[in-house]
Formats: C-alpha cells, structure tokens, sequence
C-alpha cells in the first residue's frame, strides 16, 4: 500500500484527478508550473501552497482572488487532516492524509478457528439483524435522549461521508485502515481486525489489524469460526463474552489472573451481498469487574454502532472495487472503439491510394500524363489524410506538457492561413485574415497552437466548400489585456452544427464529415487549449455559420522569468 496523502479532485473541471503528495512545498493553482495544476478559471494562477512540517501538511493562501476554503470555512493557514475539503474556486479537493502502515503479517497474528485456550468458551450474548442496527440512521425513530447512542448518531452521519470519499481513492487497504481508526474512535476497543471475503474461494482473509495504544500487540487475535459462520450465514452481528455460563467466574478459578473477554462481529453487508465482517473484542481486569460491578463494556448500543459502521463500510468496498471494475471496463471498451474507428479509417484511405495507384498505372501505359497527374492527386490527397491521422493519434493520446517559449500570435496564425490558402482557392472560399493589433510576445507552445488552429479552419473550410452558395472563412487575432488572454477567433457561412450534434462535438472519433474525417481534429484541439490552461467555445446558429472561438492565458515572458528566478 502507497502511504501517500493525496488530494482527490471530487468536483470541477478536473474531477476524478488524484494529486499524489511527494514534495515538502506543493504549489496549487492554474499556471502551468504549479505541481497541482486547477484547470479552473476562478483560481488564481498561484493560488495555494501546501507545506509539509514535521510529518503534516498545511495549506496557506497565497492572496488568491476568491480565497481558499477548508470544510467550508475560508482559511490562511490550516494544518491539513484526512478527510477535511478543500474549494478553491469552483473547484473541490477531498485531501486524505497517510495511513498508518503495518509489517505485520496477519494471518500470523489472525487466527480464524476454534480458541486455542483451554476451556475458552465464548458464547452469544445478543444478536442484532442488519435492518435493526441499520435504524440508527433513521432521524425519524426515537432513541433515549441521554443515551450514548443518541449523542453519537449526528456525528456518525459526517464520519461516514468522511469513509465513503475515502473509497475514490482507489486503494482498498487505505479504506480500510480509515474505516479501523474511525471504529476505534467511537467504541472503546482493545484490538480489533477487519476481514474481506475472497470472491474465489469465500473464505475469510484478515486484511487490517489493529490495537489500542497501551495495550499489547503482541497477543494474538483468535476468532471462533462457530460465531463467524453465523455471522455470515444469518447476517447478523453478535455480542459475545467469555462469562456467563464459564467455569472462570468460579472465584476459586483463574478469573482474577485473567478477566473477562467481551467481542463484538458484524458482517459488512452491502448492497448485494456480504463482503467480510468486522471484529473488535475488549478485556477487562478483575480490578475493573469489581470497579464496574461486573457491567459489561460493549453494551446492545454498541452492537449496533457496529452493525452499522459494518454496512457503511461494506458499500464503500463495493464502491471501490466497482469503480475499479467500471474503469478497466471503460479503457478496454476505448481500445476496442480506438480499433475498431482506426481500422475504418486506414481502410477508406488505402481505397483512395489504390484507386490513385490505378490511375497513375493507367495513365503511364497509355502515356497520357493528365490521368497519371490525377491519379498522384489523389494517392498525395491521402497520403496527407493518413499523416494527419497519425499526428492527431499522437498528440490526442500522449500526456504531454506545452513547449513553453515566447512567440507572437499573429505568425503562428499567419502561417496557417498560408498553408490553407492553396486548399481554399481550389475550393472556391474566400479566407480572410484580420490579425490583431498590437499583438505583443507572449508565452505558449508555438507549435501546439499552430496545431489547434489548423484543425479548426480545416473545418471550417470542409463545412463551406460543398455549399451553394460562396463560402466564407474568416480568421482573427486578439489581445485582451484586461482579462489577460489570447483569443482567435474562427468563422465561417456554412450550413452550422445541427443542436443533436453539438453534445458530441468534441468526442473523438465521431466526425460530421463522412469519411474525410477522422474525428479527432476538434478532441485535439480541445485538448491542446487545455493544456495552456485555455478553452475552445462554439456558437453555431445552423443554416448562417458558425463561430469557433480559443482562448488561452496571456503570459508575458518576464513573468515566466520571475517564476524560474524564485524557483532557484
């Protein structure tokens, strides 16, 4: 198990990401060189700083624009626990701390049989249904006004949000180990264990141990196997001493050399069946048995704590191990698309060199140079497809950062309407280039920009090249200081994107363009404006045009400069 704190991204832009912890300083916030980088535009570009000391980390405020808040409450310094909620902008993180990791090995220290002490005869005292333990959580239902149990039930609700955001970890040893130390925080155990049923075999395997500070671990923990099966067949959880009917309370036996040992098993049902159970068991000394008139310690309200706690725990197992299954599904469903829209693909375009090939056979037998220039055309025309093809594969599936170097906007557009001006002429759209003024040197990666932008009037000329009427594409720059961005914008006469289609507008592999497209131009584009922190727009009113509209961050060289100088 990775004893890593994380920030877990459970609302925003980036939800699903995870944010593992590793430096002593982690910086947070939307500029690219922050180590959590937000792509949200209600976060400061230095939004945060998250510090380790002494074995904790603590996040403090960097001036941010909106503030940042912890649980709810806006902060400038707050030392970090696992659990707690952190907002920055629209955006909310679940920080989970480092849980406590153990070398044992515990099918040494776990023993699931039949007690090993002589004369060990534990038996039953109270059993308790799922559904009866589970009514705590029922606000409408009536519990004593002073009990134990009334005083803990708003609190349990909260910790068990807390247990259940835990699960999108992913890291089911974690979970569990969560899950002990809130067991242990409410129930006045001495040593306790948590097991999971294997899905193969259905037999119980101990996957957390633990024991209370100042009491022994060395001992080790033996769970009746009579009491396990009856947890697990009946689903029920069970109250069980060592007293009662036990030749011990003789006061001439050993009962004053060893006490009296009291444990509670509850299996962790969840929503379709049981997945383990929890154990936890407590002992006392002769001196508290006469301290406490032989009361016992775990009581009928602690039995059902249990039962619950069992429940909640056991739905975030399923979650876990169901999102796992969901994510494995999901990459191997996306290969089998991947494949199966590439193979399509490939196969339209190795058509159109074969028919070219043909024609350029054709042409050089009968010597007739116009059909051999046609058949070239086209194997050249295809030739290109299958190399966009393949630069748009590698740029859409690669995890990359941005080639950061100072560079003017208007060249890098510039250079794309010369490259499509050719394409246009031959298809009779007028391209018309208005470059902003002034347009000052800012910093991003050249080479992708160029790339989104070409994607997009590519489209744009597809879109206006088979009308009837004259097709129109019209290019423009902009710099807008005051929000401090970038932004080109794109338009064009064609028919639009019909409001079906606009939900898929970025998905890869679905294109509009029949099979001279390869649906992947706009996902590229998308995804190369989100890693400059920017954003691609549309606005579409079908049957007039439609207007394409990028923006990324204006970042002038000297503030890169000044980062890199406090950085070293």
């Amino acid at each position: 198990m990775q004893n890593v704190p994380t920030l877990f991204v459970i609302r925003g832009a980036d939800q699903g990401c995870r944010f593992e912890l590793t430096e002593p300083i982690e910086r947070l916030g939307r500029d690219p060189s922050s180590t959590i980088q937000i792509h949200d535009t209600e976060v400061s570009r230095h939004h945060a700083e998250i510090r380790l000391h002494e074995n904790e980390y603590a996040i403090s405020d960097l001036n941010s624009s909106n503030g940042t808040f912890v649980n709810g409450q806006r902060i400038r310094n707050h030392a970090l626990a696992s659990g707690d909620q952190l907002q920055v902008g629209r955006t909310l993180l679940l920080y989970t701390g480092p849980a406590e990791e153990s070398a044992e090995d515990l099918s040494d220290v776990v023993s699931i049989g039949p007690p090993s002490e002589p004369g060990n005869r534990s038996r039953i005292v109270r059993s308790v249904t799922q559904q009866e333990g589970s009514r705590i959580f029922d606000l409408r239902s009536e519990l004593p006004q002073n009990s134990w149990l009334a005083r803990a039930r708003s609190n349990l609700q909260v910790m068990y949000r807390t247990a259940l955001a835990v699960s999108h970890t992913l890291d089911i040893d974690q979970l569990l180990q969560r899950i002990m130390e809130l067991i242990f925080e409410w129930v006045e155990a001495d040593r306790g264990c948590i097991m999971l049923m294997d899905p193969a075999t259905k037999a119980l395997r101990p996957k957390v141990r633990r024991t209370r500070k100042g009491v022994s671990g060395d001992e080790r923990i033996n769970i009746s196997k009579t009491i396990l099966d009856y947890v697990i067949e009946r689903n029920e959880g069970v109250l069980t001493s060592d007293a009662g009917e036990d030749e011990r309370w003789d006061p001439g036996g050993s009962i004053v050399q060893m006490g009296v040992r009291e444990a509670i098993c509850v299996p962790m049902q969840g929503r379709y069946d049981v997945v383990g159970a929890i154990y936890i068991d407590t002992s006392s000394t002769a001196q508290q048995l006469i301290q406490r008139g032989h009361a016992d310690r775990f009581t009928e309200d602690h039995l059902k704590l249990m039962i619950a706690i069992g429940h909640q725990a056991a739905l975030a197992v399923e979650d876990t191990r169901y999102y796992s299954a969901m994510v494995q599904a999901e990459r191997l469903a996306a290969v089998g698309q991947t494949i199966a829209t590439l193979s399509h693909h490939i196969k339209n375009i190795l058509q159109g060199i074969r028919g070219g090939s043909y024609l350029i056979e054709m042409g050089l037998k009968e010597h007739d140079e116009e059909v051999t220039q046609k058949g070239w055309k086209i194997v050249e025309r295809n030739q290109n497809r299958i190399s966009a093809l393949v630069m748009d594969m590698l740029t859409f599936s690669k995890e990359r950062e941005p080639d950061l170097c100072p560079a003017n906007l208007n060249e890098v557009v510039s250079d794309v309407i010369e490259l499509m001006r050719v394409r246009a002429e031959e298809t009779q759209v007028e391209l018309i280039w208005r470059p902003g003024e002034p347009m000052p040197q800012m910093v991003f990666d050249p080479e992708g920009i160029h790339r989104a932008v070409l994607n997009v009037v590519t489209n744009a000329l597809d879109a206006v090249g088979d009308g009837e009427t004259p097709g129109r594409v019209e290019v423009a720059t902009q710099f807008l200081p005051e929000e401090e961005l970038l932004r080109i914008t794109v338009e064009d006469n064609g028919p639009g994107i019909p409001a079906d289609q606009m939900e898929h507008l970025f998905s890869p592999f679905i294109s509009s363009k029949k099979s001279r497209g390869t649906g992947l131009g706009l996902p590229v584009s998308k995804k190369i404006l989100g890693e400059h922190d920017g954003r691609i727009d549309v606005q579409s009113d079908p049957g007039k045009g439609c207007r394409f509209i990028l923006e990324l961050p204006a970042v002038p060289p000297q503030d890169v400069t000044k980062t890199v100088q406090r950085e070293n």
